[in-house]
């Protein structure tokens, strides 16, 4: 699929028109999530562009971490007092995690935000990185930073359905499974894309993808 800065920026919500509302999963983890109101949180999802198309970027987080340990994700956190709004929440957590200065990332929009199992609403946050961008990770925090062309999120076939009855080893409140989002593996089992970071992904191929048909 060709795509271009123009066609993206059409498909996202305004920088300066952040979406509102409960995240657009918040019906499926009906009865799962704690009592309102979740946390704010803002992640950054990069795209980079490279001479064989653009790339997704995607940190793994170290396995010494207390939440989500080893697991892909996307450069972000907890949206704090000190942050003006979500596109600087975005930009300071990946300043901390992986060196991104603000100049290195252009905002272009936001996906619709995300609820997530742990009490949090996301805002996921689209920005074009700098190509000359070279990453540097806070060891703490981030164990690998690596790229994912964006063909490959796009590909319908790419994504499966799966279930579980278990967070972080405890049964889902009620022992009700639910639906969970992986990208087929890739030939590197450490880098699985599931969870949160494969529904933020499912979400821009949904806008994408709904857009082009609609054009």
């Amino acid at each position: 699929m060709t795509l271009d800065l123009a066609h993206l920026r059409a498909v996202l919500h305004p920088t300066d028109a952040p979406p509102a509302g409960p995240g657009w999963n918040h019906a499926e983890l009906d009865g799962l999530l704690p009592d309102p109101p979740l946390r704010e949180a803002a992640v950054l999802v990069g795209l980079v562009p490279r001479i064989e198309g653009w790339q997704v970027l995607l940190t793994r987080r170290t396995d010494a971490l207390r939440h989500h340990a080893g697991q892909v994700s996307f450069p972000g956190g907890r949206i704090e007092a000190v942050d003006a709004d979500a596109i600087a929440a975005a930009l300071r957590e990946s300043r901390e995690e992986i060196g991104l200065l603000p100049s290195q990332a252009a905002p272009v929009g936001f996906l619709d935000p995300l609820c997530t199992i742990t009490g949090f609403r996301v805002s996921p946050l689209v920005a074009m990185v700098d190509a000359e961008f070279v990453a540097r990770p806070d060891p703490g925090e981030v164990a690998e930073v690596f790229e994912v062309p964006l063909d490959y999120i796009l590909d319908p076939a790419n994504l499966a359905e799966l279930e579980i009855t278990t967070v972080g080893g405890r049964p889902l409140p009620g022992g009700r499974p639910r639906r969970v989002l992986e990208f087929v593996d890739r030939g590197n089992p450490r880098n699985r894309i599931w969870g949160a970071t494969a529904s933020i992904l499912f979400n821009l191929r949904e806008r994408i993808a709904s857009a082009t048909t609609a054009g």
